[in-house]
């Protein structure tokens, strides 16, 4: 490929604002020699071993995550607490200390995105125990939001899904409270996604929470949901700590609940 012709191939594969690995720069057609020699002129900074962006970008979360989707060979989502911020329920979201944005993707993250130099962290969250890969590309139960014109969306959970990614944090990252609260704002969650979404579910202690919660709520759509159409599993299921037995649901909550 003729040096003009990888400058255009780069300009239109890596737009401002956006990262790229050295083996993704390859794999659009992109000679190591050029990378390099593009590194050594300033036309690429490194923002991390092996990872770039064009001069003069300004880098963002959104677009190293933007960035990360792109790239990925298995699905990744914005999901929990983040996705409902970008869903606009953040008046029902406690803040937290600094920028969080909860990842979720069935193998673990590469390094590359927490050696940027953004305003964020990201947390990884497994799915092999949550989701099956079939939901994860189950594009009904995702949004797209353009974070800046003209660059590619970044890629997040519906609210009904991002809720039952929340349970899946309770109580170790989110207190029953935080969540209680949180399904109290929820009044117009849609019956048909949570369906889809329980009937897939792979974790019981999501889906029995679910239920408690639900039902303590009593929410408009809750009376089109019946728990008999779910694998809520068997036995109990410790959940709080030093909590009481809930004895429909099975499991422990505390006991000020």
């Amino acid at each position: 490929m003729l040096n003009h012709e990888a400058g255009k191939t780069l300009t239109q594969k890596l737009p401002r604002g956006m990262v790229a690995t050295k083996r993704w720069l390859q794999d659009q057609g992109l000679s190591v020699h050029y990378i390099d020699n593009s590194v050594r002129r300033g036309a690429l900074v490194v923002a991390a071993p092996g990872v770039y962006y064009r001069d003069e970008s300004h880098l963002t979360w959104q677009g190293a995550v933007a960035s990360l989707q792109r790239m990925s060979a298995f699905p990744i989502h914005i999901g929990s607490l983040t996705a409902l911020e970008l869903s606009g329920v953040s008046h029902y979201v406690k803040k937290r200390d600094n920028s969080i944005v909860d990842l979720y993707c069935p193998d673990k993250l590469p390094k590359w995105p927490h050696k940027l130099h953004v305003q964020a962290t990201f947390v990884w969250h497994g799915t092999k125990r949550l989701w099956p890969d079939s939901l994860m590309n189950d594009q009904r139960l995702v949004r797209d939001q353009q974070w800046s014109k003209g660059l590619p969306e970044i890629t997040y959970s519906c609210v009904e899904k991002a809720f039952l990614e929340v349970l899946n944090e309770v109580p170790k990252n989110v207190s029953f409270e935080h969540a209680d609260s949180l399904l109290q704002g929820l009044h117009n969650l849609s019956p048909r996604k949570l369906d889809t979404l329980l009937k897939a579910c792979l974790n019981v202690k999501v889906k029995r929470l679910f239920f408690w919660l639900a039902e303590r709520n009593q929410q408009p759509w809750f009376k089109y949901l019946a728990s008999t159409d779910y694998d809520l599993g068997s036995g109990k299921r410790a959940i709080a700590v030093n909590g009481r037995l809930e004895s429909k649901w099975q499991i422990t909550v505390p006991k000020e609940m």
